[in-house]
């Protein structure tokens, strides 16, 4: 196959681990061209990315780290940018025909309005983009009339369970857990975990972040948030159900009582597959199930007593408006604390439900009164950090 006829892929976040395992379906497809490749700072696995692949372009975020970027590619036909303005306008180009969203955190945002906005078709695992600004991003998928599709297991399992689906026939979609490394804990026993402990996920190897965002429960919290704007549901039409094994990825039950599930070994690289190569499907080599190794499949309800930041992430989207912006921010310096030794691990819950009650809150945000409650959350969280008010 000729390289104009294959689908040119521009990765936002391409050295984490979302963007590291997208390079792996790329290379192992004769349909997809790794075409833009973006990273913050991690400039070493850019420029081995870089050379692996030879995109048209790439650009390191952090412009410190330019020059070594230049210098390391200068012998390759590869444009060299840098900074957070380059990284929207590359998107822009007209060679590229999907933008896979993989940014960890807020900063992710940016690029995913600017990928929507150029009718860019948008592959979504930064899933804090709907977290923050659901209802501008619901807005601009509307107006611009082009596919958001999901990345994350969960919502790739509902997306693939809603295909020839009205979504009016849904009564309410069901998201797995595994319940990460601490399920069954309780909370004294939560007051003595390690940071080595929640590093260690018993089912899917990830980034850090999500890592902990996933032992906390809070990565389900935000899964709950976003399918609330990927599928147009209410709270009420989103439930949470443990499933350890994370063989069934979610499932959704529809008016008739009737339930479908998507299922699967726990392999980020088939929901990013099936993005890549939306809406058709093609062979891979990925292992596949064998339902003889696993004859147990067993549910549970997620304890939030023990596990608050789910409870949190159902409150916030309840109040709605800028509360889910408050609550990822406040997220986000816990779990960067934390993952500095700041603070226990049993105290991240607590750092964000401070803040969440000091954040004023604003009902229908514009896109600057997000980025201000973002920078808001980040400051009361600090600010609670240096009183020692959640030291328990």
């Amino acid at each position: 196959m000729q390289d104009k006829d294959k689908r040119k892929i521009a990765i936002v976040g391409s050295t984490g681990s979302i963007g590291t395992q997208a390079l792996q379906v790329i290379k192992e497809s004769s349909l997809l061209q790794a075409e833009i490749l973006i990273a913050n700072n991690n400039v070493d696995i850019l420029i081995q990315q870089a050379i692996e692949f030879e995109p048209n372009a790439v650009v390191i975020v952090d412009k410190s780290k330019y020059s070594l970027l230049k210098n390391a590619l200068q012998h390759l036909p590869i444009k060299v940018y840098a900074g957070e303005e380059a990284a929207k306008q590359v998107i822009e180009w007209d060679s590229v025909d999907m933008v896979l969203a993989a940014a960890v955190g807020f900063a992710g945002l940016s690029t995913t309005i600017r990928a929507l906005e150029c009718k860019k078709s948008v592959a979504l695992a930064n899933k804090e983009s709907l977290v923050v600004a659901g209802e501008i991003i619901e807005q601009l998928v509307k107006e611009q009339g082009v596919p958001l599709i999901p990345v994350d297991s969960e919502h790739s399992a509902i997306f693939q369970c809603l295909q020839g689906e009205q979504y009016s026939a849904i009564e309410k979609i069901i998201l797995t857990a595994s319940g990460g490394p601490f399920r069954g804990f309780t909370s004294e026993q939560l007051k003595e975990v390690t940071l080595e402990q929640a590093l260690k996920h018993p089912n899917w190897k990830m980034g850090n972040k999500i890592t902990i965002d996933s032992a906390t429960l809070m990565n389900k919290g935000l899964e709950v948030i976003e399918a609330r704007w990927l599928f147009g549901l209410k709270p009420s039409q989103i439930e949470v159900i443990v499933h350890p094994q994370s063989i069934i990825h979610s499932m959704v039950q529809f008016n008739d009582g009737s339930i479908k599930a998507q299922m699967g070994l726990p392999d980020m690289k088939l929901p990013i597959h099936y993005a890549f190569h939306y809406p058709m499907r093609f062979p891979t080599n990925f292992e596949r199930f064998d339902f003889m190794k696993y004859p147990h499949l067993t549910f549970e309800k997620p304890d939030i007593e023990t596990f608050p930041c789910l409870r949190l992430a159902y409150d916030v989207l309840s109040k709605g408006g800028n509360m889910p912006c408050a609550l990822n921010a406040a997220n986000e310096k816990a779990v960067e604390v934390f993952l500095n030794r700041q603070i226990s691990f049993y105290q991240i819950p607590i750092l964000i439900e401070k803040t969440l009650e000091k954040v004023h809150y604003i009902a229908h945000p514009t896109l600057e009164e997000l980025i201000q409650t973002h920078n808001e959350s980040v400051r009361i969280a600090e600010n609670l950090l240096k009183s020692k008010k959640i030291y328990v």
